[in-house]
């Protein structure tokens, strides 16, 4: 059995191995990294050697790095990768290439709608209903939402927020406040399984997920990169960043918001945070726009979505397909019964 591996920024991990009564057996690691001395390959070989057909990535890792010579330097890849590639092997991690990708093209909807969805559609596809999944988000009314964990006193300046008429919604996952007016930014969402981010750390999962992005900013002539925990940024400053959910199953829900032509001046009489942020980057007037894409790109909005989309299916098997009445149906009654609701939007006051 064979895996690879591709470390976002470095190089390429294979492993050949084979499995006799439940142990790894004439484990063979190659690539294209760098190795010094020339026996540390033979030392990671050993150290695979013997171990169990189901032992985890951590597990590998621990065993490689124990049994390295002291001298050793890994260039381009590490232990972990070496892992991953043999959970790959073995069947308990996929690729890109091993999935198809349900793609929905944009569609305007309540905002609300796609924070449901979002929740909605990830269960499906943990439950085997759904195919993995790529959308983009459209919307025809401002709101503002907040991550899971989020302070909804320390976030939202109430009212600035009742004075422009937005509404403020809580996401399941983490990470900062999305302040969205109509055509002011660029939000997707992918749905995959857990078996493609397998052995990876959060960290890792999300410079993993993003890497397509790259390639597709590089596309519309933004030379751009991961920064961590979750941004990405170009040479004139941050684009966007990202947040994630793993379910219970592995199944993992990763979205990214990037600004198009953001209203600033706004966007500080409604978001507390906002201000200490663009305080810190410099920023001494709030009349302004925050429009990295706009700006970097000299494209619409809806050309650079429409270029995002073409990267993606051009990367990955991919079926276009509609939002079913179902999942609509679904989503609409999670926005009635849980994110439109007090107990949710300030659960954490």
């Amino acid at each position: 059995m064979r895996g690879e591996y591709k470390v976002p920024g470095g190089k390429l991990v294979a492993v050949d191995v084979e499995v006799e009564d439940g142990r790894l057996v004439r484990p063979a690691v190659s690539g294209d990294f760098f190795l010094e001395p020339d026996e540390a390959l033979d030392d990671i070989n050993g150290a695979l050697a013997g171990m169990g057909e189901h032992a985890s990535v951590a597990d590998m890792a621990a065993a490689i790095t124990r049994t390295l010579r002291p001298e050793a330097r890994l260039i381009g890849f590490d232990a972990e990768a070496v892992g991953i590639a043999v959970r790959r092997a073995l069947g308990h991690a996929s690729r890109w290439e091993d999935l198809t990708f349900d793609v929905i093209c944009p569609m305007k909807l309540d905002p609300k709608l796609h924070v449901a969805l979002d929740e909605v559609i990830a269960n499906r596809v943990a439950r085997g209903q759904a195919n993995p999944n790529f959308r983009f988000w459209d919307w025809d009314r401002p709101l503002v939402v907040i991550g899971s964990f989020q302070s909804y006193r320390n976030e939202i300046d109430d009212g600035g927020r009742a004075k422009h008429g937005i509404e403020v919604v809580r996401r399941i996952t983490g990470g900062g406040a999305m302040f969205m007016e109509e055509g002011n930014c660029i939000t997707y969402s992918l749905v995959v399984p857990g078996s493609l981010v397998e052995g990876l750390s959060y960290e890792q999962s999300y410079k993993f997920l993003d890497t397509w992005v790259i390639g597709a900013l590089a596309e519309v002539g933004i030379n751009a990169r991961y920064v961590p925990l979750n941004d990405i940024a170009s040479d004139k400053g941050k684009i966007g960043g990202a947040a994630q959910r793993r379910l219970v199953n592995g199944t993992v829900l990763h979205h990214a918001t990037s600004a198009y032509d953001i209203d600033a001046d706004k966007m500080l009489q409604v978001l507390r945070i906002g201000r200490e942020k663009l305080s810190e980057k410099g920023t001494k007037s709030a009349n302004k726009r925050v429009d990295p894409m706009r700006s970097q790109t000299g494209m619409t909005r809806e050309a650079i979505i429409d270029s995002f989309l073409a990267y993606f299916q051009g990367q990955f098997r991919c079926v276009e397909r509609a939002y079913t009445d179902d999942e609509l149906a679904e989503a609409a009654e999670l926005v009635r019964t849980k994110l439109s609701t007090r107990e949710w939007t300030h659960r954490v006051p």
